[in-house]
Formats: structure tokens, C-alpha cells, sequence
């Protein structure tokens, strides 16, 4: 299976199964999608007809050149993945790796489009004590297998209104590595309330990365992201968040914004974080019911792939400048990428991933946290509710039908389990809003990782 597509002057085509990708002029891409479904005999007839003048010998070339990536496996490749799929998850199946701690059920912010109900889940406002992190902490141990690497987000909420437990609970663990041969990488999200300088220090002594919540102009953030009082927490978290970053020397951060129906032109919102100083960002699509006024609509649609396509151009064009900044979305290793069980098994939700609440229930991630169905479990008694971890165990790109046609299968893993429940009542469903917002992301990551290496451009610290 391939996939073709033209962009900004680049005809592409990419392998779906091996993942090779080619930049080949306007002949080459007219004849790969000829060999889809003909023979050379067949192909070379209708290039005649649609390229009249074209010599025969260039178009018998053509042809050999096709035919010896063919015999590659690197045009056509066929699928083996498929047959894997089970087997690979069934491998891994009780280890966890990664833990995202709620330590705090409540939030000093009130944001109209919260997927949290502004921090509570639905529930009751909480914060996490110390001995329920701690006993989180050892859950995670107990139940990594040989994993030597063990991930921990502090999340909310506003894990900062819980900072002190928090800070405890890095020390504790710090203090079981040693003891128990893990390494502890720990990432905070926060709206940048309450930073100050212990926090930086802290953070940056401690954080493997931190997420900091800004929606780019000043109009869009102070719009959604209010205090209790109805007040825009832009100039107070900015300045906050310029701090952080100057002190992590501008690495090792995101900034996280959200774009719903008032701002399908996210572009902007990316141009305000640039003038900012910021250069790692990361902008997400609302996650919304359709009745929600805040949610994207079909109308929007067209807007927010343009906006897409626009991002690309304007990183190509700071990077010829000497001034490229990294966009979460695009960030793209076409020389490796994930390992194939990655690639087929997605993100580990409600199996390597758990969610823990602040009284220590187990949930498969945070988009599930307050719905009583998809509880699992809690971190004394482990998971209790097999059957419905068993459908996540069996959640792969290949145990939903609409994937398995799809080309970009193997680079979105099936997508989010929570996005494919909410929006079709299943965790082997899709979320067909997201999958076009997601194909059009690796239709623009391709033509980068194409237009760099053709412009022998330099990203980060890496010659693409």
C-alpha cells in the first residue's frame, strides 16, 4: 500500500508498510500510482498516453527503477505486521511503565472547555496525600517486570496546588531507585499560577520535561483560561513561564496551547509563543462533546488543515533563517521512529499507562478518571476489573476495521483510545475528526523531514 501526495511543490510517496519514503518528480509519481494495480506492459501505456512526448527509454527507466524498489521492500511492501499485533501486546502484558499521579483534584483556574470539569473529574475536590503517592510509587515498581525505565506524571488539576506532596514524592522515589535498580523520569503540567523560585529550581533539578498551558494571544487565553472570578490569566502566567524556561536554557519544555471553534486559526496563537521566546510548542484540538460551543466544527475543518500546512512553510522558512523552533506534532524520525510494537499497540493506556486518582483508584489514563466503568482497579489491591483491562489489552490499529485501510496506520497507532470511546462509544472505534487532523500532521512532518534534507538544513542537533 502507498500513499501519494503533493505539497509545496514536492511530489511524495510514501510506503506504508516499510515506511520509505520518496520525493520523485511529476513522471515517477504519475507511474508509481499506475503500478497500484497494473502490469509494466499496462503501466507504460497509459504513461504514453498521459505524457506524450516522453521517450519510451525514459519511461522504460522509470519503470526499472519502480520495479527495483519493489524487489527492495521498499515500494509495495506487503503487511506482516498484522499477524503480530496480539502476540506483541500479550508479551508485556501486567508490566507497567508509566504512572500519571493526579495529585490534586481541584484548580485555582476554571477553563470553560476543561475535558476535567475544572480539575474535579466529575467528582468531589481532592488532593493527594503523601502515603497514597507513595504507595503509587511502589505499585509502579512492584508491577514494571525488567523495565529499568519508569515515567511518573504529576498532573491535575493544578499539580502545583499539591507542590509540597509532590516534592516529596521525587525525594521517595529517588531514594527507592537506588534501592530497587529503576531510574525515575519525571514530567509536571501546570498553568503557571503558582510557579515561583522554588518550583524552577526544583523543576529543573528534577523534571525530565515540564507542559506549560498557554493558548498563544492574549484574546484566545484570557477568553478560556479564567480565575473563579472571571479573570484572564495571561499576564500573570507569561512572564512566570519565560522564567522557567530561561532557566531550563530553553530546553526540556513544552508549551501546550488548545484550539477550539474561536481559534481554527492557530497559527497566530503560534506566532504570539514565537514572539514570546518560546520555541518548543505543542497545540492540541479541543477534546469536546459536538453540542459544546467550544467544540471544532465541520466548518472549521478546512481552516485548521490550512493552518496545519501554513505551520509547515513557516518552519521550513525559520529554519532557512537560522531561527527553526520544534512543533510536538512534527516531530518525525523517518531514519527509525518507534519500534514496531509502538507503531502497532499505540500509547499503552489502562495496560503499560494507568491514571491514579488522589485516593489511589486506577483509571487506563487521564480522559477516563470519574467514569465508573473504566476503573480498574487501585494501587493496594492492583487491578481488579480484567475485563474491561482485557479490552484494552486488545485495543491495536488492527483490532479496529476503519484502520486497517488506512495509510497512516502504523504512524498513529490506532489513535487515542479515550477520543474513539467519547466519540463512538468504543475504544476500537475512531475518532474521525481526529484522524483527519492527524493525517493532514503527517502529510506536513513528511514534507519537512523531505524539504530538510533536500535543503540540507540542520534541526536541532541532528543533519537531516
Amino acid at each position: 500500500m502507498i500513499h501519494r501526495y503533493k505539497t509545496n511543490g514536492y511530489h511524495i510517496v510514501l510506503d506504508v508498510c516499510s515506511g520509505s519514503v520518496h520525493a520523485v518528480d511529476e513522471l515517477a509519481y504519475d507511474m508509481i500510482g499506475l503500478y497500484e494495480e497494473r502490469d509494466r506492459a499496462a503501466v507504460l501505456a497509459a504513461a504514453r498516453e498521459a505524457h506524450p512526448g516522453v521517450p519510451d527509454a525514459e519511461l522504460e527507466e522509470v519503470c526499472d527503477q519502480i520495479e527495483a524498489l519493489r524487489a527492495a521492500g521498499k515500494l509495495f511492501a506487503p503487511d506482516e505486521f498484522a499477524p503480530m499485533a496480539g502476540a506483541l501486546k500479550a508479551r508485556g502484558a501486567g508490566v507497567v511503565k508509566a504512572l500519571c499521579l493526579h495529585v490534586a483534584h481541584t484548580c485555582n483556574l476554571n477553563c470553560a472547555y476543561c475535558f476535567a470539569s475544572q480539575g474535579k473529574y466529575h467528582g468531589e475536590r481532592a488532593v493527594m496525600s503523601l502515603d497514597v503517592g507513595k504507595r503509587a510509587l511502589d505499585f509502579l515498581i512492584e508491577h514494571s517486570g525488567t523495565r529499568r525505565n519508569l515515567e511518573v506524571d504529576f498532573f491535575g488539576g493544578e499539580p502545583l496546588m499539591n507542590w509540597e506532596t509532590v516534592k516529596e514524592l521525587v525525594r521517595y522515589a529517588r531514594a527507592r531507585e537506588r534501592e530497587s535498580g529503576k531510574n525515575f523520569r519525571f514530567t509536571l503540567t501546570t498553568n503557571g499560577l503558582l510557579i515561583d523560585d522554588d518550583v524552577i529550581d526544583f523543576c529543573n533539578r528534577e523534571m525530565h520535561n515540564v507542559v506549560l498551558s498557554l493558548d498563544g494571544r492574549r484574546e484566545i487565553h484570557d477568553k478560556w483560561r479564567v480565575d473563579y472570578a472571571g479573570n484572564g490569566s495571561w499576564e500573570r502566567v507569561v512572564p512566570k513561564f519565560q522564567k522557567l524556561v530561561a532557566a531550563r536554557g530553553g530546553k526540556n519544555y513544552y508549551m501546550r496551547g488548545t484550539f477550539t471553534h474561536a481559534n481554527p486559526d492557530f497559527l497566530n496563537d503560534i506566532q504570539t509563543m514565537l514572539d514570546l521566546g518560546f520555541t518548543e510548542l505543542s497545540m492540541e484540538p479541543v477534546v469536546a462533546a459536538p453540542d459544546d460551543p467550544n467544540a471544532l466544527t465541520d466548518e472549521d475543518l478546512p481552516i485548521v488543515l490550512g493552518q496545519y500546512e501554513k505551520l509547515a512553510e513557516l518552519m521550513l522558512r525559520r529554519e532557512r533563517e537560522g531561527k527553526p523552533f520544534t512543533f510536538y506534532h512534527y516531530m518525525l524520525d523517518l531514519t527509525g521512529g518507534p519500534c514496531i510494537y509502538k507503531r502497532i499497540s499505540g500509547c499503552g493506556s489502562g495496560t503499560e499507562y494507568l491514571a491514579v486518582t488522589p485516593w489511589g483508584d486506577l483509571y487506563p489514563c487521564h480522559q477516563f478518571v470519574g467514569e465508573e466503568r473504566f476503573k480498574l482497579g487501585d494501587i493496594w489491591q492492583g487491578v481488579t476489573n480484567t475485563r474491561t483491562q482485557g479490552e484494552f489489552a486488545a485495543c491495536n490499529v488492527y483490532a479496529k476495521p476503519e484502520c486497517r485501510s488506512c495509510w497512516a496506520r502504523l504512524w498513529c497507532s490506532g489513535g487515542c483510545a479515550a477520543n474513539a470511546y467519547h466519540a463512538a462509544g468504543s475504544v476500537t472505534g475512531v475518532y474521525e475528526t481526529g484522524c483527519t487532523l492527524f493525517k493532514k500532521r503527517m502529510e506536513c512532518a513528511i514534507f519537512l523531514a523531505v524539504a530538510r534534507q533536500a535543503e540540507g538544513l540542520r534541526h536541532g542537533n541532528a543533519d537531516l
